[in-house]
Order: C-alpha cells, then sequence, then structure tokens
C-alpha cells in the first residue's frame, strides 16, 4: 500500500527491514486512509565516519518526503514533529540531518525549527537511489549537518498561508 501510493517500493522494502532489525523507525503520515507522505529516524550508528565520531549515537532524520499533491499543507512539517517527539521519548538529546549543499529552502526551514549548523565542513555521503525495479544506487553526495538539541524547548513554526487560506490569529 505505501509503495503504491508513495512509489519506492524498493525504499519501503529496505527501511521496513532495518526497522524489524531495531535500526531505526519509519514513521507515515496519512489522509483519509491513504498514505501521503513518510520519514525515516535513522537509529544505527551513523555510516559517515565524521558523523559517527562526532555526533556518536545521535540518531538521524532521513529521507523526508511528502506526495506532490499534498505539499504546503504542513505535512512534513507534522512528520518532523513527531520525529522529534519520538526521538526525545526514545531518550536521545539531539538529532542530526543532512542537507544537500545547493538546498537552501531546505535548510532556511531546519533553521527555523531550531537546528543549527554543526562546525565543521561539509560531509561526502552516499544518498540511496531507489530504482523502480528494485535496485539500490549508492550515488556520492556532499551534505551540510544540522543539529538539534530536542531539550529545548520547542520553537513556533510559522508558515506563510496558501493562497485563499485564512490566517488563523
Amino acid at each position: 500500500m505505501l509503495a503504491g501510493a508513495l512509489g519506492e517500493e524498493p525504499y519501503f522494502v529496505t527501511h521496513l527491514a532495518r526497522q524489524r532489525a531495531g535500526h531505526g523507525v519509519l514513521l507515515v503520515a496519512w489522509r483519509a486512509f491513504s498514505p501521503v507522505g513518510h520519514v525515516y529516524l535513522w537509529l544505527a550508528p551513523a555510516e559517515e565516519p565524521e558523523v559517527r565520531d562526532r555526533l556518536p549515537g545521535v540518531p538521524l532524520i532521513v529521507h523526508l518526503r511528502v506526495a506532490p499533491q499534498h505539499r504546503g499543507r504542513r505535512i512534513g512539517s507534522r512528520l518532523m514533529d513527531v520525529a522529534e517527539r519520538r526521538l526525545s521519548e526514545l531518550g536521545h538529546a539531539r538529532v542530526a540531518l543532512g542537507v544537500d549543499l545547493d538546498n537552501h529552502r531546505a535548510r532556511a526551514l531546519y533553521r527555523r525549527r531550531g537546528y543549527r549548523d554543526w562546525p565543521y565542513p561539509p560531509v561526502p555521503t552516499t544518498r540511496e537511489v531507489f530504482r523502480p525495479d528494485g535496485r539500490v544506487e549508492a550515488m556520492a553526495d556532499v551534505c551540510h549537518i544540522l543539529v538539534k538539541d530536542l531539550r529545548e524547548a520547542p520553537r513556533p513554526y510559522s508558515r506563510r498561508p496558501a493562497p485563499g487560506e485564512a490566517r488563523r490569529l
């Protein structure tokens, strides 16, 4: 059902297997009995030596996706809220994530959510590309790493109203 609604069947097969092995948690957003977005909480040690050495035991938020027709409805923000709350409930004090060097909008969004750039250079990493035929292709990538202290009081997140949407006061 997930793959049918959101595509990326190899992604779900891989990440559900990782979840069964205790290496992470897949969170899915639903709307009217249909999945509309997802995010994975990577609880295993980071694959990147720089991240593993400098942030030992810190979980990663990876692969946040919202179906294109459902974007702009705060689904991604709600997934992040649930992800951060779940990690906090699991006893984690911090969380990290990586953002592509050219994804300035995502980086600004995460900063507004309380994430801070770590004081080290961008990290070489590998991005998994899940092909429809079931192949998983590893592609070289470089990311900015951002870290959030989950013990801090949550910061209010505000967004612009969508066209035609009334703003609540």
